[in-house]
């Protein structure tokens, strides 16, 4: 397919970017921390971490890895905390030292934890204290030698650390109990390395820096190989998309998606590193009203969430006090992780005065693949078009690339791509070409100016009596209804017509009928996409970064 996007690039973006700028993520730490260090590069509960001190800190982490845990280049380092100050210095210390980075969810069970750090082989793991019993449940089945524990305020002056860790683990009750002998505490290992030189590693490119965890495109956990040179092409890709708003050393970002998933990874973490920003870590985004007050009370520039997230803030009572404070500051509020529904987008431009910019990545691609242009004025129900140094192809079952207004596979090409999944060949020849393209699983189709339209994972089409139904269709009509708070959809067994249509809302107006809502939706879909069954629900099963898991609501069906 040609590259018809780049005829309608915004004025000012390349077609190409110098993915070669920086040799490695830690080149990049490392330059960022000498031209911005007294500026805040992170902030936590109203505390700071300047760019020297995260040179620092990070320094220390990194020398204790090579000096005392006796760990090597290429040695894996698995991190399981929230949005706290100590997951840059151990990520970024982790990567200066030349090893590679397991991003772990906290809220993973013993089993899924014990299978994602035997799968990478993690030799070490920093964990937080109030996850450390699942750790504990998990470890003796895994290849970790060294235990890092963390508290909440251990970064915190000493009078705010102990108060809040005193009410996490006495107030809170936030902290099972655990035991994992020879366990070190992170504010211990961080004195013990700055006794230390840190060896000098001379990564490249192609040397890996993360082990990325994800279902993948065939929905089976695995760890996509990316290297230093993935993610330094996506930060250079996605800065030349939105460099142009952009100022040094000036922007402050709202952070409430966790940095362990790669949309806030690469989104939030490592692009506004580049730019000497000011990132500040949101430890709880489910706490909707504990965010609001903090965006309140900060003049932020810069924001990224997923649409779910985004209908939460907008229904919170207090989010007009956040449009108040904030009056003028905000610059770019970003929408991606899922698909962005046109009632969230609208109400968020009514309320904020600019538009919600949707966008569409994957794990494979470090993440990011398209972005909406920012001069675009409104909603546009697409997902962007690809950034620069990105192909994209819309293919057919066969792999045959089809013209603009068919729908297909969306595939990619680019230096974001991974390199494959780790020792999976099977299941990396699946999905990466051997001249690198990329098979998304996602159905989309272009437009003649390059716009991609984002339709269906493949994995969820419902077929009903041979005529596709896309999920995410039959969901933005169920979002129209103003009743309606959250809805996901799935395909139930049927004998007549194979599958038909099954809804789960939560309402926003408790009066809200099954009935009433199967009449909205006929008055809105063709017949075949009406949903049959309506199950109103509390809440609906959503992924860390708040999308809604359609698989947990198949498996709950059955």
């Amino acid at each position: 397919m040609d590259p018809i996007w780049l005829e309608h690039y915004p004025p000012g973006v390349p077609a190409e970017v110098d993915t070669l700028r920086y040799a490695s993520l830690k080149a990049l730490l490392e330059q960022s921390c000498a031209r911005f260090g007294p500026r805040p590069a992170f902030t936590s509960m109203g505390v700071s971490l300047s760019y020297g001190e995260l040179d620092r800190l990070s320094r220390n982490f990194g020398a204790w890895l090579q000096r005392e845990a006796g760990l090597r280049r290429g040695d894996r380092v698995a991190i399981m905390l929230p949005n706290l100050l100590q997951y840059p210095v151990a990520l970024f210390g982790a990567l200066r030292a030349g090893m590679v980075v397991v991003n772990v969810n906290p809220l993973y069970t013993a089993r899924e934890l014990q299978y994602q750090l035997a799968d990478s082989g993690a030799a070490a793991i920093v964990v937080l204290e109030n996850f450390a019993h699942t750790l504990q449940g998990a470890i003796s089945r895994t290849a970790v030698r060294q235990v890092v524990t963390t508290r909440v305020g251990d970064l915190f002056p000493p009078l705010k650390g102990s108060l809040v860790n005193f009410a996490v683990k006495w107030i809170k009750r936030g902290v099972p109990r655990w035991k994992l002998p020879g366990a070190l505490r992170f504010d211990s290992v961080l004195r013990r390395g700055a006794q230390h030189e840190l060896a000098e590693v001379p990564l490249t490119q192609d040397d890996i820096a993360f082990l990325q965890y994800s279902g993948g495109t065939t929905g089976v956990a695995k760890g996509a190989i990316l290297t230093h040179g993935n993610l330094v092409a996506n930060v250079e890709q996605t800065s030349a998309w939105i460099g142009g708003i952009l100022k040094e050393g000036e922007e402050v970002v709202i952070t409430p998606l966790p940095l362990y998933h790669v949309f806030a990874l690469t989104a939030n973490l490592l692009i506004f590193v580049k730019w000497g920003a000011n990132d500040v870590l949101i430890a709880n985004p489910r706490d909707i009203p504990g965010l609001v007050r903090e965006m309140r009370k900060t003049r932020f520039t810069v924001m990224s969430g997923v649409n779910t997230l985004y209908n939460k803030l907008l229904d919170d009572p207090g989010f007009d006090r956040v449009r108040q404070a904030n009056a003028g500051a905000l610059k770019l509020a970003v929408a991606g992780g899922m698909s962005l529904q046109r009632t969230v987008a609208e109400r968020w431009q009514q309320r904020m005065g600019l538009p919600l910019m949707e966008g569409y990545g994957l794990t494979e691609a470090s993440p990011i693949v398209c972005a909406n242009p920012l001069d675009a004025t409104g909603f546009s129900g697409a997902i962007g078009m690809p950034i620069p140094s990105t192909q994209v192809e819309i293919r057919d079952a066969a792999g045959n690339a089809l013209p603009p207004g068919q729908a297909g596979e969306l595939c990619i090409r680019g230096p974001q791509v991974m390199r494959g999944y780790w020792e999976q060949p099977e299941e990396t020849a699946c999905v990466l070409s051997a001249d690198g393209w990329l098979r998304s699983g996602d159905i989309c189709e272009m437009d003649a100016r390059g716009m991609v339209r984002f339709i269906e994972r493949s994995k969820d089409v419902i077929v009903v009596s041979g005529f596709k139904v896309y999920p995410n269709e039959v969901e933005d009509v169920l979002m129209l209804h103003p009743g309606v708070s959250e809805a996901g959809v799935i395909g139930v067994a049927d004998a007549v017509h194979g599958e038909t249509v099954k809804a789960f809302v939560v309402k926003r107006d408790p009066a809200l009928t099954d009935i009433a809502l199967i009449a909205h939706c006929r008055a809105n879909l063709a017949a075949y996409k009406v949903p049959k069954q309506v199950e109103f629900r509390d809440a609906l099963p959503k992924s860390p970064v708040g999308k809604i898991m359609r698989r947990m609501l198949r498996e709950g069906h059955a």
